[in-house]
Order: C-alpha cells, then structure tokens, then sequence
C-alpha cells in the first residue's frame, strides 16, 4: 500500500475506534444545532471515519476513499469551530489545541484528495 494512503488510512481508523472507545470528548464537540443526541452523531461519524479508512485502504476504492476522507474533514469542521468557542477562555494548552486544530483541517483535507489522485 502506498504510504500516504496507509497513513491516511491508520490516522481515519484509529480516531474512528476512539469515537467507540471514549466517546465523551466526541460527545462534547458536536453542534447543538444537529438533532438527536450528541453520542448518536458521535458513533455515526465514528462509523463513517472507520468506513472511510476502509475505502483507503483498498487500491480499488482508494480514489473514492479519499474523496470520502476530503469531505469527511470537511464535515467535522463545525466540532473544531464549537470546541474552539468552548475552550477560548481555557487554559493555553486547551486554547491552543482547540484553535490548532482549525487549521490543521487545510494540510488532512490537501492529503485526502493527494491519496484520491
């Protein structure tokens, strides 16, 4: 497998188990404008992160699986906003993940469809 994809892959697949594993800092981020429950939204974007690293892995749905992955770290940006806003009056390590994260989505979304081409 080719490099980029296997960390690609790895990375969706892994934040995908921990959405199950420990699902409360998942639960914390998600908008409340969304309908439902916080932990429904929380297992189906683990879902979608393990099905995505799936798509990756695979040479044949690899192209797909990046596009996938693109829109996918798209999708998730408004948990970055919100927990951003809710951390900005946290201590500097709490500021500083939470608004590093805002742009770190540039650089995965650039690698996602670097993996689809």
């Amino acid at each position: 497998m080719r490099r980029d994809a296997a960390g690609l892959a790895a990375l969706l697949g892994g934040m995908g188990v921990l959405h199950f594993v420990a699902p409360k800092p998942f639960d914390a981020i998600v908008p409340r404008s969304l309908p439902g429950s916080p932990r429904t939204w929380t297992y189906l974007s683990g879902v979608a992160e393990l099905a995505v690293a799936a798509a990756v892995a695979h040479p044949r749905t690899r192209r797909a699986g990046g596009l996938a992955a693109a829109a996918l770290f798209v999708a998730v940006f408004p948990a970055n906003v919100k927990m951003a806003a809710d951390w900005r009056h946290g201590s500097p390590a709490q500021r500083a993940i939470a608004f590093g994260r805002l742009p770190l989505q540039v650089p995965l979304v650039a690698w996602a469809w670097r993996v689809a081409r």
